[in-house]
């Protein structure tokens, strides 16, 4: 099983999106989101924001329009 973070880095390499632009839509430094990315504390309102920041949805896994999850 694959953990949120690796989850959130495949799904930012996916769309081609910085840790950074996902660090301003959550409204928090790129520190910040890079500290809890490590810790994986993000709340589920938080997760749908860096989904809907991808172009993705989010439930438990990334799905994006063709088909791929992560």
């Amino acid at each position: 099983m694959m953990d949120m973070r690796k989850k959130i880095e495949l799904a930012c390499t996916y769309a081609g999106k910085s840790q950074a632009s996902i660090a301003r839509a959550l409204g928090i430094t790129p520190q910040t989101f890079n500290a809890r990315l490590k810790t994986c504390k993000f709340s589920v309102e938080e997760l749908q924001k860096i989904a809907e920041t991808l172009g993705a949805t989010y439930n438990y896994s990334f799905n994006f329009e063709d088909g791929t999850s992560f």
